[in-house]
């Protein structure tokens, strides 16, 4: 698979690595505005990418700003064929540590006011059920085991997406558990759904920075000696949990890449590169030809 261009999407932490990146910048317009930011292509491991900093320069875009729609149909412009993607989380479990990695598998959206489709003048229903690519789930996976040292990396968890930018009380951190959720987090969606509505098979990887509200700490014996209630010494801890995560997901990444140079052919059966073929209820022919036009590197090939 020659034609191969890997999107790689970083969020807080890993963003900011990407933003330093040397290669091609794309300065790209779409039907939905400007990405966060240029997209930079260049090559790492013997395979094009395209790499975007989800937050934009400075970090300036809070999760419910985020342009998803314009972000992913820009890399779909440029040819971007599978995306790997990373952001950081809190968890809500026991077994998942401050700065281990977790391949997600599972998704609840709970994002209110977000654009979370391209196709507002058509019924398209794409099927969601497994919305992270298995292939390349199976990639990062293989290469976590492989890489020499740092962050654990955890086969699977359910990622619940909260508007913010707040982040949750006591209550609903609880709440997130009871729904069987493992993570919380701020910007998967729309952008797992929106990158199947275009078709690009994609994988997340979370970065785990602290355990979510539900998790009180131990009181100290000593109160006088602790940090433990000191926001300053907390946020700051966050921020060393987070650099060491964002440094190994970097190394898991490049990892997967090395992988799929050596052997692309498992990325033919991605099942989300053809996500469209049954996903268009609308008469093809009842839709607005102004608007496939528009839409066109989305959906172009099923309207001959």
């Amino acid at each position: 698979m020659s034609e191969l261009r890997i999107g790689v999407i970083g969020g807080t932490g890993l963003g900011q690595l990407l933003e330093g990146s040397h290669g091609t910048r794309r300065q790209v317009d779409t039907p939905f505005g400007k990405p966060s930011d240029a997209i930079i292509e260049t090559q790492w491991e013997g395979l094009t990418v395209l790499l975007l900093s989800r937050h934009g320069p400075g970090h300036l875009l809070n999760p419910s700003r985020l342009p998803s729609r314009a972000n992913i149909f820009a890399l779909k412009q440029l040819g971007c064929t599978h995306i790997l993607a990373a952001g950081a989380v809190g968890s809500l479990r026991h077994e998942f540590a401050p700065r281990d990695l977790v391949v997600v598998d599972q998704l609840i959206d709970k994002t209110v006011g977000r654009p979370a489709t391209f196709y507002e003048s058509a019924a398209v229903h794409v099927e969601f059920a497994e919305p992270f690519c298995p292939v390349l789930r199976k990639i990062l996976l293989e290469a976590g085991r492989e890489k020499s040292g740092g962050s654990k990396v955890h086969d699977g968890g359910c990622y619940v997406c909260m508007e913010g930018p707040a982040f949750s009380t006591r209550a609903e951190s609880l709440m997130h558990r009871l729904w069987g959720g493992d993570l919380i987090g701020m910007t998967a969606c729309p952008e797992a759904k929106l990158a199947r509505e275009a078709e690009i098979p994609y994988a997340l990887t979370a970065l785990v920075t602290d355990h979510d509200c539900w998790k009180t700490k131990p009181a100290a014996p000593d109160a006088s000696t602790t940090t433990s209630g000191d926001p300053q010494a907390l946020l700051a801890e966050i921020i060393a949990n987070l650099n060491a995560a964002s440094a190994n997901a970097m190394e898991l990444i490049r990892s997967a890449l090395r992988k799929i140079a050596a052997d692309p052919v498992p990325l033919a059966a991605c099942p989300a590169s053809s996500a469209l073929k049954q996903a268009i209820w609308s008469d093809k022919s009842s839709i607005d030809a102004q608007e496939i036009r528009r839409l066109g590197p989305l959906w172009g090939r099923y309207f001959g």
